[in-house]
């Protein structure tokens, strides 16, 4: 279940991917240290944060620091490491090294398949490592997913349900996939595609 790289992802379902970012930046204080981890999706939360008082946000993904650059009320702090070209985001042992001193209130990450019994999955060893990684250092996980990750299921586990407080999709994602995820006990919010 080989994941496109994100330049092609980022014209796919575009409007539940806005619709998405918008509600989970909803869920952002002012005052919060987050960490908003690469992808499509999470990258849309970047627009609704502005208006955000003394927020921090921590990434490891180029794509949402370009987004980050022009808002200069934010306080961006950039983890470093090796560059996995195909998703702008940084990983290996430097990336590993920045995470073991790092502490934040809540995490924002998205995944290539999320399934009610396997959790969270993704086929790249080296990037399923640093999300582990970085679940590790949150107080609080939101999970962002369109409607086309949900039953799916890819080569290594990447957290299972329990490990996550929420997630964050929209209205085309089965009301059986909503449900079978909140009797987990998982928060599941649907985000409103008018």
């Amino acid at each position: 279940m080989m994941e496109p790289p994100i330049l092609s992802r980022s014209s796919i379902q575009p409007e539940e991917k806005r619709a998405i970012g918008e509600l989970a930046a909803k869920f952002v204080e002012d005052g919060d240290v987050i960490y908003v981890s690469g992808g499509s999706t999470t990258a849309e939360m970047i627009p609704y944060l502005s208006s955000h008082r003394n927020l921090t946000v921590i990434t490891n993904a180029l794509n949402i620091a370009t987004l980050l650059a022009p808002l200069a009320n934010i306080n961006a702090i950039i983890v470093g490491g090796t560059l996995r070209h195909s998703e702008m985001s940084m990983l290996g042992a430097l990336t590993e090294d920045a995470l073991r001193n790092l502490r934040v209130d809540r995490l924002f990450t998205g995944t290539p398949a999320i399934h009610p019994e396997h959790g969270l999955s993704a086929d790249d060893l080296t990037e399923v490592q640093s999300d582990k990684n970085i679940m590790s250092i949150a107080r609080e996980i939101t999970v962002l997913a369109d409607h086309t990750k949900f039953g799916c299921i890819a080569t290594m586990i990447q957290a299972r349900l329990e490990e996550i407080d929420r997630v964050v999709t929209d209205s085309g994602t089965g009301v059986s996939d909503v449900e079978r995820i909140r009797e987990r006990g998982i928060e599941v919010h649907v985000a409103d595609m008018d």
